[in-house]
């Protein structure tokens, strides 16, 4: 006989929660935003990945490999420029999982508050799951940098 063992609800949900302070206005943060994630995502070592972001709703946010072949990370669930855009789905991940992204954008005291949250659901190793609180920083310091020298 064969027994099976049913991973409690803690260990298979994570959420990320990060907030950024960005010296820029709403509109130049946001755009810095869609630009990050699109044409201009970049891996750890700063090369350039080829991302495609179709920012309105229902439109793919993606990894393009050419000739068909890629790598689809979410779909645009809601956006409203200049503050707020959300996706739902794999994201970088090959297992079976449920995911939610938000970028949350306020103008506070002169500045941009990005809110940031990614709430998952599923069969996540625990190492993919560290590593993805480091990634998301990079991500969002990268938007920071390229809203406040714009």
């Amino acid at each position: 006989m064969t027994t099976m063992t049913i991973p409690d609800l803690e260990s298979l949900t994570f959420k990320i929660e990060q907030e950024i302070r960005v010296k820029a206005s709403l509109e130049v943060t946001f755009n810095a935003l869609i630009e990050q994630l699109g044409s201009s995502f970049e891996k750890d070592d700063g090369t350039l990945m080829p991302f495609k972001l179709e920012a309105w709703p229902g439109g793919r946010w993606y990894r393009d490999l050419g000739d068909n072949n890629g790598h689809c990370w979410a779909t645009v669930q809601a956006i409203k420029r200049p503050t707020l855009l959300e996706f739902s789905g794999p994201l970088m991940m090959s297992y079976p999982v449920a995911n939610n992204v938000q970028y949350r954008l306020s103008e506070q005291d002169g500045e941009t508050l990005i809110k940031f949250y990614h709430a998952g659901f599923g069969n996540i190793p625990d190492d993919f799951k560290k590593g993805m609180k480091g990634g998301w920083a990079k991500i969002n310091d990268t938007v920071r940098q390229r809203a406040e020298k714009a």
